[in-house]
């Protein structure tokens, strides 16, 4: 039975904060562990990465060949159904129109001294994709992390996924050879991640790192966040559905399962101004449940963190902004009058008819979004996260002879002599001192 929160009842706020925070502690033997496996990978390289695949994957790589052949990638695009290459191609259209909508423009404009400001933006060179793969395949992650690089004019794409047992997904290596990605290595967790970052004798190493994953995947990443750029650190998979009498309660109730399948760590939460019709929606994940494949892991992802807030639709856009979901679905009538008020959700899905599941897979916004309330800063996986921009500044010597006393003058506050003579001899004024 998930926990059931009043917006009137005392301590309400603080009620949620513990609601949401329950799947967001990390303990000290992830952050240990993980810094043993990257120290283990930047000292032995490849024999590391092939010892920890050995040990969490059970399978063997090869020594200085731990890429996936050509001919096996090749394969699986063969035994891939038609209708689901298709698929993955439209998809890939739609997720590819959207990004480049993104694209930033270079801007130059005059200083207003005579001389010009300017700024302009390029792609990182080398970018390394994680693909989740532990508990599911998941090939659409693999478009919304290689097209969005792609689009941003990164050149070289190295793809990680775990593979248990060695045997890879074919739905995945569909994708990535539907978006051209020749580099594809079948190692997955925290190794994954500090082989990209740091190389081994057999993966050079990238500028950037994205795509979600679990606990030990997002402690790698943060801990070497510096040596290499990275999207995100994300957590479990959440979803907040905000829902009236206008949507079914059977779908809502699917709705807060098909986030709960994911993970068992995963969070579903239910938003609604009417307590018999979220005891309708309770009844419905009950009865749901007896039929799901994955039935199990969303059991326990509802049992142990789901929720049901009851609030009046005018305090809607306050409960939403506290919890900032990675994923929010306004399933309401007039879902812009509330979407007016959000401000920290990492996307959006608008009205009754449009359901998360769109969003994960063919909608063409990115589906890698910001998890545990860092949505209230952090936005989800775009072009952006692939590029980088640098400025330009060019003198005259008109601007300068306008720029240049002030320069030196603030140089000579900070008691930065070389800063302010460097301005001054160019000016024709003596060095002082």
């Amino acid at each position: 039975m998930p926990e059931i929160l009043r917006f009137d009842q005392k301590n309400f706020s603080q009620c949620v904060l513990s609601l949401i925070g329950r799947k967001r502690e990390l303990s000290s033997d992830i952050r240990e562990n993980v810094a043993r496996i990257i120290e283990e990978v930047q000292k032995n390289g490849d024999e590391a990465v092939i010892s920890l695949t050995s040990k969490f994957d059970g399978h063997l790589l090869e020594q200085n060949s731990m890429r996936l052949s050509q001919d096996i990638v090749e394969r699986a695009v063969r035994e891939t159904p038609t209708q689901l290459m298709d698929d993955l191609r439209f998809a890939a259209e739609r997720i590819r129109r959207f990004h480049e909508l993104q694209l930033p423009q270079n801007m130059s404009a005059a200083d207003g001294a005579g001389g010009y400001y300017a700024m302009h933006w390029t792609p990182v060179e080398a970018a390394g994709l994680y693909v989740p793969g532990g508990q599911a395949a998941y090939p659409s992650s693999v478009l919304m992390n290689a097209v969005a690089a792609q689009v941003a004019g990164v050149k070289r794409l190295a793809m990680t996924v775990p593979t248990p047992q060695g045997l890879p997904n074919n739905t995945v290596l569909a994708a990535a050879h539907l978006c051209g990605i020749e580099e594809i290595y079948p190692i997955g967790g925290a190794q994954a991640i500090a082989a990209l970052a740091l190389g081994t004798q057999s993966i050079m190493p990238v500028h950037v790192i994205t795509g979600p994953g679990n606990a030990y995947v997002a402690e790698a990443k943060r801990q070497l966040f510096g040596n290499v750029g990275i999207d995100m650190i994300a957590g479990p998979s959440e979803v907040l559905v905000v829902a009236d009498q206008s949507l079914d309660p059977n779908i809502a109730a699917m709705d807060l399962l098909a986030q709960a399948e994911h993970d068992e760590d995963a969070q579903s939460i239910l938003l609604t101004d009417n307590e018999d019709y979220a005891q309708d929606v309770i009844k419905s994940v009950k009865h749901h449940l007896t039929t799901l494949p994955r039935a199990e892991i969303a059991g326990k992802s509802w049992r142990t963190n789901g929720g049901v807030i009851l609030a009046p639709r005018t305090a809607f856009g306050d409960v939403i902004n506290m919890i900032a979901p990675e994923h929010l679905e306004l399933a309401i009538k007039n879902p812009d009058e509330v979407a007016q008020t959000v401000r920290h959700a990492g996307a959006i899905f608008m009205g009754s008819k449009t359901p998360e599941a769109v969003g994960d897979y063919v909608g063409g916004p990115n589906h890698v979004l910001p998890t545990s309330r860092s949505a209230q800063f952090s936005s989800g996986l775009s072009v952006f996260d692939f590029m980088k921009r640098t400025t330009k500044l060019h003198c005259t010597d008109e601007s300068l002879a306008i720029l240049g006393p002030v320069a030196a003058r603030l140089a000579d506050a900070e008691g930065l002599g070389a800063h302010a003579a460097s301005v001054r001899m160019r000016l024709g004024c003596k060095h002082k001192g």
